[in-house]
């Protein structure tokens, strides 16, 4: 069984199991993060014991723990990964996301799978294929539309499937699975977890006859996702697991924008009556979520809402930070500023930034801090820890932004949430003592039973009084009281330390009793006879790369199957990258843009550019009837050289045409 449908998963990112942790205590109904490996990030790994830790305290509130499993696997890596699979699952992991359908045909344990962003789910036909090959929960490609979304939810059955979507972070600009630039260059694959992130470094663009477009632009780095304004529009299209991108992302970063998501989809909950959030408890925060206060981009809501011609950071793939102030005046070793909104304070640690005249943005870390004038409380005096020297084009009346705030860091590296369940306790007496009981919000029970005598109160009214403050306490506990019933013959003196001890057993057993209720989701079973792929020819952009994932679209119709490119088979020009963000369209240069205007329509085509940087160069061909670029190239010699003599077993040789059918 999948997610119910009337559930909503707020789904945090988690480096390590710590911020793991803090990931749930900050309102996240699930987590996902990296085992030991073949996990995607090749820096984001974590012991299986440290996960088994952070499972423990993320199914005290029900929530869910994911680990990724989805890197594409050689022949050899497959039984180490079954091995993985099965010591992940012993540790109380409640999904595996994956990439490789490889992992279908070997003895996994039973244990629910979930297919990775890296599966390229686009179109209604691939969405119920994995469905009906046994996957339990989907992840949408970001470039969807609201109506695409609409569309593959149409086409699946939600009782066996949940549509998971990123709604916050980093924007990969290729189609997840889809990009191949960092492995043709470096020989590094983003498939097996190791991108260069080719994406993110500054090209010149020159048009078909070699004139150059744009100079040292980042055209293919995209601002940050953020879907805060389309969270009930993602709902009523179908939605239910919203993602937060980051496993490489800091606790910070996790506390804030996890708060700032729960918050958001606790309001949506409250208008919507009919829905639930998928785990139990209710957070409360120390400090007000702003998804500014982290790194970012700047942000976008991509294609959500369709194509937009701002989605691009091709100024620069840094922080730009918020707005600050204006630059007063420039000493020997400080700058004075004024800020724009009186009364804010800068502080020692801050960061500063700015653009210098070629739009490149320059870092300022701040050494010292003071207020310029006593009378002024708008002008602050600030020294830089680099020489002001290397501070180009740093003058009167530059703009800056502030990009770090040391107080809204030490701020979140403190305690800044409580996760509490509601309780109903009831202390009753027994014949011999006190009995409480103690009934949480799902339902379950626990209590414990103390032998006392029971000796009258000598102010009735105030050992009443007493008894429910003493009884209220639940501390350090995962618990809070809704209601507090005294069903005593007489008010009773009953000891602080008596009190509690009934506390204290009652809360262990009912954290005893939540532990034994909870259950894992199911596994779910592929459709019987194996249903037919939607199509029946694969190319190296299916990124099949060991013969059981090779098996597993054979069984399912297919007939012509290519090897991964890491397999090394396409050595000529091919598609590097598949994208639905075009460079053309965001420069203005799109032939549907020019449309109906005067002197213009007609006469603006789709020929290739050509990215350059260094000695780097790439083609960018535009498919004008999907409205999608490829970015195409070669592999370099110099890392078929290096995969030749790394080769620790004989590659897979795929069919690349249909193979000849034997005479009868």
């Amino acid at each position: 069984m999948s997610l119910p449908e009337h559930q909503l998963e707020l789904l945090s990112p988690a480096r390590t199991a710590d911020i793991g942790i803090e990931a749930i205590n900050h309102g996240a109904d699930a987590v996902y993060i990296g085992g030991p490996s073949f996990g995607a990030r090749s820096s984001a790994d974590n012991e299986v014991a440290d996960i088994a830790r952070l499972v423990r305290h993320a199914h005290r509130f029900n929530s869910r723990i994911f680990v990724t499993l989805n890197t594409i696997l050689r022949d050899d890596e497959l039984a180490p990964a079954r091995q993985l699979a099965w010591q992940l699952y012993d540790a109380g992991v409640d999904a595996l996301i994956i990439q490789d359908m490889g992992l279908l045909e070997i003895d996994l344990p039973p244990i629910q799978l979930h297919a990775s962003t890296q599966t390229d789910i686009r179109t209604p036909e691939k969405a119920r294929f994995l469905q009906d090959a046994g996957l339990s929960q989907i992840v949408l490609a970001r470039e969807l539309t609201l109506e695409q979304i609409q569309a593959i939810r149409a086409q699946i059955d939600p009782a066996r499937c949940a549509l998971e979507f990123f709604v916050h972070g980093a924007l990969c600009v290729a189609y997840s699975g889809q990009c191949y630039i960092s492995h043709a260059h470096t020989g590094r694959s983003a498939n097996r977890g190791d991108c260069s992130q080719a994406c993110r470094l500054p090209y010149q663009v020159q048009d078909s006859q070699g004139r150059f477009v744009a100079h040292d632009k980042h055209v293919l780095s995209m601002k940050d996702n953020n879907q805060s304004a389309n969270l009930a529009a993602l709902v009523d299209a179908g939605v239910r697991s919203f993602k937060i991108e980051g496993r490489y992302k800091d606790l910070a970063y996790v506390k804030n924008i996890t708060a700032h998501y729960r918050t958001l989809l606790d309001e949506l909950l409250t208008q919507r009556p009919e829905l639930a959030r998928a785990s139990s408890g209710q957070t409360t925060f120390s400090f007000t979520p702003d998804p500014d206060q982290n790194f970012n981009r700047e942000f976008t809501d991509y294609f959500v809402q369709g194509r937009k011609e701002d989605i691009g950071a091709f100024d620069t793939p840094k922080n730009p930070g918020r707005h600050l102030g204006y630059v007063t005046q420039v000493g020997p070793d400080w700058v004075e500023l004024s800020t724009s909104v009186p009364g804010t304070v800068l502080h020692n640690g801050d960061g500063l930034c700015y653009y210098d005249l070629h739009k490149e943005l320059v870092g300022m870390a701040i050494n010292r801090a003071e207020p310029a004038s006593a009378l002024a409380v708008d002008r602050w005096r600030v020294y830089p820890k680099d020489p002001m020297a290397g501070f180009k084009d740093l003058r009167k009346g530059t703009e800056l932004n502030r990009n770090r705030d040391m107080d809204w860091v030490r701020r979140l590296e403190k305690k800044s949430s409580d996760r509490r369940m509601g309780v109903w306790a009831r202390l009753e007496e027994t014949s011999e003592g006190f009995a409480l009981h103690l009934t949480d919000e799902d339902g379950h029970a626990g209590s414990a039973l103390v032998a006392a005598a029971k000796a009258p109160a000598r102010d009735p009214a105030q050992a009443e009084t007493t008894l429910l403050e003493q009884l209220g306490r639940f501390g350090a506990t995962i618990f809070q009281p809704f209601e507090i019933t005294l069903a005593l013959r007489q008010p009773w003196f009953i000891p602080a330390s008596t009190l509690n001890t009934l506390r204290r057993e009652a809360v262990s057993a009912l954290e005893t009793a939540r532990a034994a209720a909870y259950q894992r989701p199911a596994r779910a079973a592929a459709v019987v006879p194996p249903v037919p792929y939607p199509e029946d020819t694969l190319t190296y952009l299916a990124n099949v790369f060991n013969e059981r994932a090779r098996s597993f679209y054979a069984k399912h119709g297919v007939q012509v199957i290519a090897a991964a490119y890491e397999s090394h088979e396409e050595e000529g020009e091919v598609s590097l990258m598949i994208t639905k963000h075009c460079v053309r369209y965001s420069l203005s240069l799109c032939p549907k843009q020019a449309k109906g205007v005067t002197g213009v329509q007609g006469t603006v085509r789709a020929e290739p550019l050509t990215l350059v940087n260094g000695k780097e160069k790439l083609t960018l061909r535009f498919d004008c009837k999907p409205c999608e670029m490829h970015v195409v190239g070669k592999i370099k010699k110099s890392v078929l050289n290096q995969a030749s003599r790394d080769a620790q077993a004989a590659p897979l040789t795929f069919y690349r045409t249909r193979p000849r059918m034997a005479p009868h």
